[in-house]
């Protein structure tokens, strides 16, 4: 009977950890560049379960994938704020080195560094900081090209992958790649004064939610039904012997 206890309990665990992942979908909802999760169920099979708990199932979640259909564009008539029409990602470095972003809400810095919203250098096509200095104003071309005071400075590097599966994300708008280098962007096209809004689809993940919740809630009846009535009459017919 442990193993029925088993199956029960770890489908309640991966379906706990869907709803985490439902509620970080809709809780970034209106974060711009977000991409949505996606993951479904699998088997894990334990070589102790045929001795210890009657050859049960493990139930766990699969591999998380980035969903990454694009988001609507939205125009915002903001000078930094770009889009990529496309699978295409900017460049950006971050402590812990180059990693790609959706997220176009781009700042001047105090040292005159073209920066994301949190702060952090935006790359060039070669690879270099974007210095776009401390006056006049900073506009951004559909090619790309970014001009300071009408002098273009540089260009946005905007990549993409041959397999946008590899794409790991770290927080909310950052995604790093640890098995596939990037290429320059060649279907992918710079929509200046917009932004790509969250792929999140509030009415599929609604009913994604419901779904996930029944299914959580037919393992805890399940569950009871082992403890109370099964195990309970095991017990009396057990001992009326």
């Amino acid at each position: 009977m442990a193993g029925s206890y088993y199956i029960a309990l770890s489908g309640m665990h991966a379906r706990l950890e869907a709803l985490d992942r439902l509620a970080t979908d809709l809780a970034n909802v209106s974060t711009t560049g977000y991409k949505a999760g996606r993951t479904t169920t699998t088997q894990a099979d334990r070589d102790g379960f045929g001795v210890s708990l009657q050859a049960a199932i493990d139930v766990t979640n699969g591999p998380t994938h980035i969903d990454s259909r694009p988001g609507a564009i939205t125009a915002t008539g903001r000078d930094l704020d770009v889009a990529v029409d496309g699978p295409g990602l900017f460049a950006i470095d971050t402590p812990g080195g180059t990693r790609y972003t959706h997220d176009g809400r781009f700042v001047r810095r105090a040292d005159g560094m073209l920066a994301t919203a949190g702060g952090l250098t935006v790359q060039s096509d070669t690879g270099m900081p974007l210095a776009v200095g401390l006056d006049g104003p900073v506009r951004v071309e559909t090619d790309g090209t970014v001009r300071s005071a009408g002098v273009a400075i540089g260009k946005l590097k905007v990549v993409e992958f041959n397999n946008p599966g590899v794409l790991v994300r770290e927080g909310p708008d950052q995604f790093r790649s640890d098995d596939e280098e990037p290429h320059p962007a060649l279907v992918s096209a710079v929509r200046p004064g917009a932004l790509e809004q969250s792929n999140v689809s509030v009415m599929e993940r609604l009913a994604e939610l419901t779904n996930v919740s029944r299914n959580f809630g037919t393992m805890e009846r399940a569950l009871s039904l082992l403890a109370n009535d099964v195990d309970l009459r095991a017990i009396t017919e057990l001992g009326r012997r």
